[in-house]
């Protein structure tokens, strides 16, 4: 699985690594994902959702039940 946000959409850039001698080769950005279990009282059980840490910051102001709306209106299986 990629690295991406099921939140925010966030997936990795891509960009240069730039050498003392400043020789350029490729590299990736990955945004910080972490997998975090949440309760869905709607739904009487647990989610577990792969979010980036600004997802999870966004997940404790607006609440858990509309996040997973957020995330299914995206198209997001959970």
């Amino acid at each position: 699985m990629s690295a991406h946000c099921m939140l925010t959409g966030a997936r990795p850039g891509f960009g240069n690594r730039v050498s003392h001698s400043h020789r350029r080769t490729s590299r990736r950005f990955d945004p910080n994902i972490q997998t975090k279990r949440y309760w869905l009282p709607s739904e009487g059980r647990h989610v577990r959702l792969r979010l980036g840490t600004k997802a999870i910051r966004t997940v404790d102001a607006i609440g858990v039940e509309a996040a997973v709306a957020r995330i299914r209106a995206r198209g997001v299986r959970i």
